[in-house]
């Protein structure tokens, strides 16, 4: 088993009981609730005459059910306003912070704790949502769950999870021009399969690794869970502290330098032993994007689509039930493949970061998105919204076709207002390509980077974006 690294001592550190069946009981130091999974744990709350044990290590905001563009309440949607009106009550009664929509701080809640400085190195945090591997990123061991969970941890603060091997998974060397976070988490899912990661804790390392930004980091992390693995994380250094210094919940004065100095020793030993060690070479990949039905179907957008017998025999049936379901044939190039839909947004890129390098293509491009092309750009926060808008961003966005939008999960997962219909193709840069995720049963997904995302819908059709900013750099 592994020793010396930032999982387990984490896991260590918060281990307050080891119990009959193997699990450890694990102390959460922060719980995310929203609106879609906490109505049921806090139904078993009462029904089980138990209270939230520890309000104020729960958050509460709304995000997934959230319209993003008429946000009036009542919503249109009975069942939308019913689950805002359970955790308005819920939090309340729990003595629980909800930030609600108006409130400046709402906004996809895998967004808003680490813009507010909530998340913090060494810390364990639980959600339910299966992308709570996002707070990785900042050294923090984070686990989605789901609502019995979510029940438990309001009761109890704490959780009984198995013991977790550790992978590090290394990248090293730079990108080249026109490849991003979201292409080097789509690489390495590719290679290691959506099953590889079962029964292990990733932790992303190597040059290119450490190389990005915070929010470039989050995208790694939150994609985590799409490998198969139950969390994912990455080491704190001066990125991580120079990020977190100065926001709301982050330690100040005397404490940050403690805190600071407790952050760099729960980093992974420089002999720590692991599980096992994956190595990447970053100048090997290029813009990746899916082609099927779950995020491991992806590929290269030099390569052309591969033959059902290039995987393992027991893989065949489902390559088929994809190449079936997109209606794509092996031996094709994604490249020119025409698109419907573009949504950028999501707690994979619907930071300020992402905005910008849409903001950027279309600036360098110059051109308008064709009238045929739907687009939905939805800002991951009330703050990021805000903040974009401070930059003009939202300006350049309109003036070339894009539809901007209030903060929410959107068309990521479609259980709100903005969703795919029939049989349109959408060039997306949320997590999953799951069959009918974005709300239609025959709607078919592409996953990407917001720079591909955003050349796709200005040229309506999968595109090479190397092209467009090499073309930039060099003059």
């Amino acid at each position: 088993m592994s020793r010396g690294t930032l999982f387990d001592k984490v896991w260590n550190i918060h281990a307050v009981g080891q119990l009959e069946g193997g699990q450890t009981q694990l102390f959460i130091g922060l719980h995310l609730i929203h609106e879609v999974t906490s109505p049921q744990a806090f139904a078993m709350l009462r029904e089980l005459g138990l209270q939230v044990a520890f309000p104020e290590n729960t958050l509460a905001t709304v995000d997934h059910i959230v319209p993003t563009d008429d946000q009036a309440r009542p919503f249109a949607d009975p069942l939308a306003e019913e689950m805002m009106l359970a955790l308005e009550e819920n939090t309340a009664a729990g003595g629980i912070r909800l930030y609600n929509v108006g409130s400046g701080k709402q906004g996809v809640v895998h967004i808003i704790a680490p813009e507010l400085g909530l998340t913090q190195p060494g810390m364990t945090v639980a959600c339910g949502d299966s992308h709570t591997a996002t707070h990785g990123a900042f050294g923090a061991v984070a686990f989605g769950i789901g609502s019995s969970q979510v029940r438990d941890v309001l009761a109890t603060q704490t959780l009984a999870l198995e013991p977790l091997r550790v992978r590090r998974v290394e990248v090293n060397g730079r990108l080249a021009t026109g490849v991003f976070a979201k292409d080097v988490i789509l690489h390495i899912i590719r290679h290691l399969g959506v099953k590889g990661g079962a029964g292990y804790a990733y932790e992303f390392a190597g040059s290119c690794i450490e190389a990005m930004s915070m929010e470039e980091r989050m995208t790694v992390c939150n994609m985590a869970i799409e490998g198969g693995a139950r969390c994912g994380y990455i080491n704190p250094d001066q990125t991580t502290f120079d990020y977190l210094r100065g926001r709301e919940f982050a330690p100040r004065d005397e404490a940050w330098q403690r805190a600071e100095d407790w952050w760099r020793s729960i980093a992974s030993d420089s002999d720590a032993d692991y599980d096992d060690l994956v190595k990447f070479d970053a100048a090997e990949i290029s813009p990746t994007l899916t082609w099927g039905i779950t995020p491991g179907q992806a590929l290269g957008l030099d390569e052309t689509l591969p033959a059902v017998e290039d995987y393992a025999p027991d893989e065949q049936d489902l390559i088929r039930q994809a190449y079936d379901y997109m209606d794509l044939k092996p031996g094709q190039s994604m490249l020119g493949l025409p698109i419907d839909v573009v949504f950028i947004g999501s707690c994979t890129n619907g930071r300020l970061s992402d905005l910008r390098e849409l903001a950027r293509v279309c600036q360098l491009h110059g051109g308008r998105v064709p009238d045929r092309i739907k687009t939905v750009v939805v800002p991951g926060s009330e703050a990021v919204k805000a903040a974009a808008e401070a930059e003009g961003l939202d300006k350049i966005f309109i003036e070339h076709g894009f539809d901007w939008r209030n903060a929410g999960c959107s068309m990521c997962l479609a259980m709100n207002p903005d969703k795919l219909t029939g049989r349109q193709i959408c060039a997306s840069t949320s997590n999953r390509n799951f069959k009918g995720r974005q709300g239609s049963p025959a709607g078919r997904t592409l996953l990407m980077s917001p720079a591909m995302a955003a050349l796709a819908a200005l040229e309506g059709r999968v595109s090479d974006v190397r092209p467009l900013l090499n073309r930039k750099v060099r003059s």
